[in-house]
C-alpha cells in the first residue's frame, strides 16, 4: 500500500476518485441517467468535478483558510481508498462549531490553528468521509485512512483532526477509543412513497395541514410564480441571477460569499442535473432564488436570497418546492440545510448528525472529552423535546426516535 497526500484534487483522475464513491446508506437506489459514470446515489458534493470546481474557481485556498490535503491510498498503483481533507486556519464554513475550543487554546497560550478537517467546504451534508472502493476490505482501509490522517497531523504539528458529518458506515470506523464523538441536530424530510404534495399533506395533523396550505396560498395571492431550472438547462442569466441572490444573503448578514458565478456555471454544465434552482418571479421580475443540489436519491437545499420580502416566500421556495420536487422525481431524502426549528411544522423531523475529533494535546483532549460528555445529554434532551412537536398524525415509518441511540453515546463517553 502507498499513501499519497494531494495538494489538489486534480492530482488524481476523475475516474479514479469517483470509483471510490458508494451509495449513501438508507437512500433509495433509484437513479437518474448519469453521463459521468458516477454512482448517482452518492453525494454530489464528493464527486471529483465538484471538489475540482471548488479549487478551480478559488473557493478554497490560503485566503479562505481551506487548503487541500487529500489522502489517497494506492494498491499497485490503483486507488483503493481516499479522504477529502483540508488544512484549516479558521473554523469558517464547517457548521460544527469549535470556536470555544479555539478560544480556550488561545487563552492558554497555545495554537489551535492549523488543524485538519475532513468535510466538504461550506456544506453541512452527511456523506462519505472515508472513501473505499466497493470491492476492497472496507474495515481495513477505513482504519488505514484514519491512521494516515493522524500521522499527517502529527507530522505537521496540527492541533486536531475533525471528521464532520460522516455517514453511518464511517461513524462505525470513527467510533474508536482515541476519537471523541459529537452530535448535533438537523431537520430532514423523507419521501414516504407520496404520489403528490396533497398525498404528503394528508399524513399531517389538521392544524399543520391548514397552515401549510395557507402559506402556499399566500404566494399565489401575491401573484408569485415559481420557475425550476435544472443543471444543463441553466442559461447565463440564470447563473448570474443565482449568484446575485446567493451573495445578497451574505451581504445582508455581513458574511463572506465563498462560491461564485464561475463555480455555479461549472457545476451546472459539468455535473448533469446536479444543480437545481428555484426562482420566484413577481411582476416580470425575478425576486428570489433557492439553490439546491441533487443526487439520484436526495435533494440538498444550500443557499437562498431575495431582493423583495414577501409573506411565506422563503417557506415556499426553500421547503415546499423542494418537497414537491422530491415527490415528482422520486427522491427519497430532502436535507434543507443546517438548523431551523421552524422546519418541524413544515414536515421536517429532527435527526442527529455526527462528527468525530482527534485532539493532539493530552490535557485538552481530556477537557474537550468532558465538554462533550456534558453536551451530548443536552442535545439528546433537546431532540427528544423536538420530537414531541412532530406535525404528523402518526410517526412516519422511516423515522426512528433517537433517544436510545444517543443514550449509547452518553454511556460510552
Amino acid at each position: 500500500m502507498q499513501i499519497k497526500i494531494l495538494d489538489s484534487i486534480d492530482n488524481i483522475s476523475p475516474a479514479e476518485w469517483d470509483s471510490l464513491l458508494n451509495s449513501e446508506p438508507n437512500h433509495s437506489l433509484d437513479c437518474t441517467t448519469n453521463t459521468n459514470n458516477v454512482n448517482s446515489s452518492a453525494s454530489p458534493f464528493l464527486q471529483h468535478e465538484f471538489l475540482a470546481a471548488i479549487e478551480r474557481h478559488q473557493c478554497v485556498g490560503q485566503r479562505h483558510g481551506w487548503i487541500p490535503r487529500h489522502i489517497v491510498i494506492y494498491d499497485q498503483e490503483i486507488a483503493v481508498a481516499a479522504s477529502p481533507l483540508y488544512i484549516k486556519t479558521n473554523s469558517y464554513g464547517e457548521f460544527v462549531f469549535d470556536w470555544a475550543w479555539a478560544d480556550a487554546y488561545q487563552r492558554s497560550g497555545l495554537m489551535y490553528y492549523p488543524k485538519l478537517v475532513s468535510s466538504i467546504p461550506y456544506t453541512p451534508a452527511t456523506g462519505q468521509r472515508l472513501l473505499v472502493k466497493s470491492d476492497q476490505n472496507q474495515i481495513r482501509l477505513r482504519q488505514l485512512l484514519i491512521e494516515a490522517t493522524i500521522q499527517l497531523a502529527q507530522q505537521e504539528n496540527m492541533s486536531s483532526i475533525h471528521w464532520l458529518f460522516p455517514n453511518s458506515n464511517d461513524r462505525l470506523a470513527l467510533d474508536s477509543g482515541d476519537l471523541l464523538q459529537r452530535i448535533d441536530t438537523q431537520f430532514h424530510w423523507r419521501n414516504n412513497q407520496y404520489h403528490s404534495f396533497d398525498d404528503f399533506l394528508q399524513t399531517l395533523t389538521s392544524s399543520r395541514r391548514k397552515k401549510i396550505k395557507r402559506e402556499r396560498k399566500r404566494a399565489l395571492e401575491q401573484e408569485v410564480t415559481i420557475r425550476c431550472v435544472e443543471g444543463s438547462q441553466a442559461t447565463e442569466d440564470d447563473i448570474s441571477l443565482a449568484d446575485f441572490f446567493y451573495r445578497t444573503t451574505f451581504d445582508k448578514k455581513s458574511g463572506y460569499a465563498s462560491f461564485n458565478a464561475n463555480f455555479f456555471r461549472d457545476i451546472a454544465h459539468n455535473i448533469q442535473d446536479c444543480l437545481v434552482i428555484f426562482f420566484a418571479e413577481h411582476n416580470n421580475e425575478t425576486i428570489a432564488a433557492s439553490i439546491c443540489y441533487r443526487s439520484g436519491s436526495a435533494l440538498y437545499g444550500r443557499h437562498w436570497g431575495c431582493s423583495k420580502e414577501m409573506h411565506s416566500l422563503h417557506f415556499e421556495l426553500c421547503y415546499y418546492q423542494g418537497i414537491d420536487y422530491c415527490i415528482n422525481n422520486n427522491l427519497q431524502l430532502f436535507e434543507p440545510g443546517a438548523q431551523g426549528e421552524h422546519k418541524i411544522s413544515r414536515g421536517f423531523l429532527p435527526v442527529p448528525v455526527y462528527s468525530a475529533h482527534w485532539i493532539n494535546h493530552p490535557e485538552f483532549k481530556t477537557a474537550i472529552a468532558q465538554y462533550l460528555a456534558n453536551e451530548i445529554p443536552v442535545i439528546r434532551d433537546y431532540i427528544v423535546e423536538l420530537e414531541t412537536h412532530s406535525p404528523y398524525k402518526e410517526t412516519p415509518v422511516w423515522y426512528k426516535p433517537i433517544a436510545q441511540e444517543i443514550a449509547m453515546l452518553v454511556h460510552d463517553s
